[in-house]
């Protein structure tokens, strides 16, 4: 049965960070110092490949494999209908999975929508292989009124020596008027506005399950310096009641007060929002391109610590908390919302 589904293919911010030879040999030597450390301590007689595997189960996930390094993008799958979130670099991964199917024949179609048109959300168009395929079709979407003069020139020289007027598939441009829901198949997308210098809108998404209306909350980049109902207006039902939530968190709360109105967020201003909004899962990301995963885990514990304290003292209020799942986000993640209707 075909599943309402998110994937995260880029959930670094501002500029693309992969790891450097240099700390890919620090880290390996990190772990192959704790195996050893394991060996002296383990009694354990079982193949070295089987000892292996169980020393790396035992890794935190930001010590084996870590977050990531590319930009925003995210996949929302309903089966036959799909939306694609930004076009940051790890646009070209989730491209080349799209040229295994459809796509890849010349028989796909495309629908990609954009938050804003700052580099790290574009950077990933000009190597969006399906583009390059006759039969295809692409739509873009976007709020803002520049959405087709913005893509045209990703294709110009010296940026791109590929000119958009010699891409083979077919495109389309899509304006979309703020806060009016579009239906694109068994997808419900409705645009919010963000808190951004440049103006942002943010996505949420919505499917009929087997189990009812479920949805996503797309919400980055932004600063979310609107919390209250009041300030929220009409966009807090970006997040109101929503199943996943995507949220900026490109800062810890100190480097938050250090960066304002730079347009992005810290964890526990999401965590605020989430649990008076009623948001039953939220991943944290856009994350910073200088930031370690050492780093990124910290902060993560940093959250933490936030939640744990925040729960405590509206105990203390008397008030109840809702549950609430949470983690940061890594390139790769993909959760399962339910089966559609």
């Amino acid at each position: 049965m075909a599943k309402f589904a998110v994937q995260f293919w880029g959930v670094r911010g501002s500029l693309p960070s992969p790891k450097t030879p240099e700390m890919v040999r620090e880290h390996t030597r990190e772990v192959l110092q704790s195996f050893a450390r394991s060996l002296e301590t383990s009694s354990d007689q079982s193949s070295a490949t089987s000892r292996i595997d169980s020393f790396l189960e035992t890794l935190p996930h930001w010590q084996f494999g870590g977050f990531g390094g590319d930009t925003s993008c995210v996949e929302v799958d309903a089966g036959e209908s799909k939306v694609i979130i930004d076009a940051g670099s790890g646009l070209r991964r989730l491209g080349e999975k799209l040229m295994r199917g459809p796509c890849g024949l010349g028989q796909g179609e495309v629908h990609l929508l954009f938050t804003h048109f700052h580099w790290d959300h574009i950077i990933g168009l000009p190597f969006f292989a399906p583009l390059f395929v006759k039969g295809n079709k692409i739509h873009f979407y976007a709020v803002q009124d520049d959405l087709e003069v913005c893509v045209r020139q990703k294709f110009k020289k010296p940026f791109f020596p590929v000119p958009f007027e010699e891409l083979l598939s077919t495109v389309e441009f899509h304006k979309m008027a703020p806060r009016k829901k579009i239906q694109l198949g068994l997808l419900a997308v409705t645009p919010y506005q963000l808190d951004h210098p440049d103006p942002c809108w943010g996505y949420r998404v919505e499917a009929e399950t087997a189990d009812g209306l479920r949805s996503y909350a797309h919400c980055v980049d932004s600063e979310a310096t609107r919390v209250s109902p009041v300030d929220l207006a009409e966009d807090a039902a970006l997040y109101r009641g929503a199943d996943l939530c995507f949220f900026d968190a490109q800062y810890t709360l100190r480097e938050f007060l250090q960066h304002m109105n730079w347009g992005h967020s810290a964890a526990p201003i999401g965590l605020e929002i989430a649990l008076r909004e009623g948001v039953k899962k939220i991943f944290f990301a856009h994350h910073d391109p200088a930031a370690s995963d050492r780093k990124i885990a910290d902060a993560e514990r940093q959250t933490r610590d936030f939640l744990e304290a925040y729960r405590a003292k509206a105990r203390q209020s008397g008030r109840h908390l809702p549950g609430l799942e949470w983690q940061f986000a890594h390139d790769g993640d993909r959760v399962d919302l339910g089966d559609l209707k």
